[in-house]
């Protein structure tokens, strides 16, 4: 699909057409990127933490009968259970983990590449080592190479090395996508977090209302898979397939936070 070209309209905008949709059904499910959304862009990724508010705000969410809270991450899915608690529904590695119901379930495909991408985090160590900042982070299923921190003349080598690396030794089973400062490693097939919220949706009665909060690249298939009967809302600005935004996770608290006191309220 074609990259999106237009900037969303603030979330202020469409709150007239929130109140519609939910005053329209029943049931709302509520999905959440976790960096930049729940949590502040850090330069360390293991020093992400969901602020106190939205914490609370998922929590109150949560706790509320007519709603569905999952959150949607590209870190590993230990990972991001450990960072905030009240979801129903976690999925890892943007979606080829999920976690409901007690039950783990793995993409076939991403299981089979695992030692695939185990090995290849490998060599990016090594070969990479002398880059002031950067950082391999081996995610099992997937792998990401953090530049945030580097040297900016440094950065197209770390680009130019991982391309070159993931080529080599990816046996055409691996592919390079980009995020805010990141390259992702994954298996090479048709999956991302659209894919994972068309899935958790699929198991919620068929007039839920369904909303997800992102903010970054591979948040747009999950834009695309919620607009229009749902709503998109990107964080930051830039052009995007979401049809609202709001500045920051400070911004998301707010939003979670009315949700939780006053929109639920309109669920019939």
């Amino acid at each position: 699909m074609a990259a999106p070209d237009a900037p969303p309209q603030p979330l202020e905008e469409q709150l007239s057409r929130v109140r519609t949709t939910l005053a329209d059904t029943t049931k709302l499910l509520v999905c959440l990127d976790f960096d930049g959304t729940l949590a502040p862009i850090v330069d360390d990724p293991d020093a992400a933490r969901p602020t106190e508010r939205n914490q609370d705000a998922v929590a109150t969410l949560a706790d509320t009968p007519a709603v569905t809270t999952a959150v949607v991450s590209g870190r590993a899915l230990s990972d991001v259970r450990e960072r905030i608690d009240g979801p129903s529904i976690y999925a890892g590695n943007h979606g080829l983990e999920l976690a409901r119901e007690g039950d783990i379930s793995i993409h076939p495909v991403a299981r089979e590449h695992a030692a695939r991408i185990e090995r290849l985090c490998a060599v990016l160590e090594v070969v990479l080592t002398s880059v002031p900042n950067c950082r391999i982070e081996n995610k099992r299923l997937t792998g990401t190479v953090h530049f945030r921190t580097v040297p900016p003349a440094a950065v197209p080598i770390v680009r130019r090395i991982t391309h070159d690396i993931v080529d080599r030794f990816g046996d055409d089973a691996l592919e390079l996508s980009p995020g805010k400062q990141i390259l992702e490693i994954g298996p090479d097939l048709a999956w991302g977090k659209g894919d994972a919220v068309e899935v958790i949706a699929a198991d919620e009665p068929s007039e839920t209302a369904v909303i997800y909060i992102g903010d970054d690249v591979t948040d747009e298939s999950a834009f695309r898979a919620v607009e229009p009967d749902g709503l998109g809302i990107r964080v930051g600005d830039g052009p995007s397939s979401a049809s609202a935004r709001v500045d920051s996770p400070a911004a998301v608290a707010d939003f979670l936070s009315w949700l939780g006191s006053t929109g639920v309220d309109l669920l019939e």
